[in-house]
């Protein structure tokens, strides 16, 4: 099993940077409860919105708007566990996953990509597919494998098969899955049931993770409540990762965008806890600043290194593991 190190842990020497004080990240999450009590959050799918009714919240089925009242949110949110193991396909593969312990993983889901033997820009296949697999296989700094690329070369609509068996035959390593909705969370699921021996032993050694994106501001589409849900009643582990944008689909301010984001990520992760109560989770994100003289995400900014900074810290404020793409 891999333990990572700690970041901001002191041994001899180091630096660390803290974005808000105590007070300040209490104040995001009142600003949370306001947003989830009054604004609430649009959710297109039926069953999801069953849920959130089911669990206590206020649904205007009508305009498709929940309401999480903040007993409700906070209590879903403390059945999360603190700790995650994410499994490998042999023990010697799993990593935990807590607090501050700090992991990598390779980013997705690329479209294009360099040929290595011409140098040519070319839209992406399931061969590239199954050989970015092999190369994180064999990189032992990448503790998680994310499915890197699409597969064009494939009929759409089966693509989602396609990306499964690629990599579940050219990785021992942890799987993140980009799958959407109910269908393509259960084809990956099957798939990796029938690998490892069947549905029991898929979840009593969880081996997928679901990386979900909710629609910035509050939107929770059928795509992404599909898939959280799959996740946590297949006892994987559901990673909502809300992709805000400061200035843009959230607030222009750090504090403002990290209100919309958290409200975001705790409206999936308390979904996921209504499906099924304990439910594995990863506070996740891809939030970055919006250029407003370009209309462009912006990546490797200053900006971004703050949002990467204060998003684990929110995650910890919550007791939950957290993932960062790193840009």
């Amino acid at each position: 099993m891999i333990r990572s190190q700690r970041a901001g842990i002191q041994h001899n020497g180091g630096v660390g940077i803290d974005v808000f004080t105590p007070e300040e990240m209490q104040a995001i999450h009142w600003g949370t409860v306001e947003v989830l009590e009054t604004a609430g959050l649009w959710v297109e799918d039926e069953e999801a919105i069953d849920l959130f009714a089911d669990g206590g919240c206020k649904v205007d089925r009508a305009t498709k708007k929940v309401r999480i009242p903040q007993h409700v949110l906070e209590e879903a949110v403390s059945w999360a566990p603190s700790t995650v193991t994410l499994c490998g396909r042999t023990p010697d593969k799993d990593i935990v996953l807590e607090g501050r312990r700090v992991s990598y993983t390779n980013f997705a889901e690329g479209v294009k990509a360099v040929d290595p033997w011409d140098g040519q820009l070319r839209p992406t296949t399931k061969k590239d597919v199954a050989d970015l697999a092999r190369l994180v296989d064999a990189l032992d700094d990448i503790e998680v494998y994310t499915i890197a690329v699409t597969a064009t070369d494939v009929p759409p609509d089966v693509a989602e098969a396609h990306l499964i068996e690629a990599t579940l035959l050219n990785t021992t390593k942890p799987i993140c899955s980009l799958a959407l909705g109910h269908h393509g969370a259960r084809l990956h699921i099957d798939a990796a049931a029938a690998v490892v021996g069947g549905h029991d032993k898929l979840a009593e050694r969880p081996m997928l993770e679901f990386l979900s994106c909710p629609v910035s501001p509050l939107k929770l589409m059928g795509e992404f409540t599909g898939c959280i849900i799959e996740a946590a009643r297949a006892h994987q582990i559901a990673m909502p990762l809300s992709m805000a944008m400061s200035g843009g689909s959230a607030p222009v301010t750090l504090a403002g965008t990290m209100v919309t984001h958290n409200a975001e990520v705790l409206g999936g992760i308390v979904l996921a806890q209504l499906a099924e109560k304990g439910a594995k989770c990863i506070y996740g994100s891809s939030t970055t600043a919006f250029d407003l003289q370009r209309a462009a995400a912006t990546v490797g900014t200053p900006e971004l290194a703050l949002i990467s900074a204060s998003v684990p810290a929110m995650a910890r404020f919550y007791e939950l593991p957290s993932y960062v793409a790193g840009l």
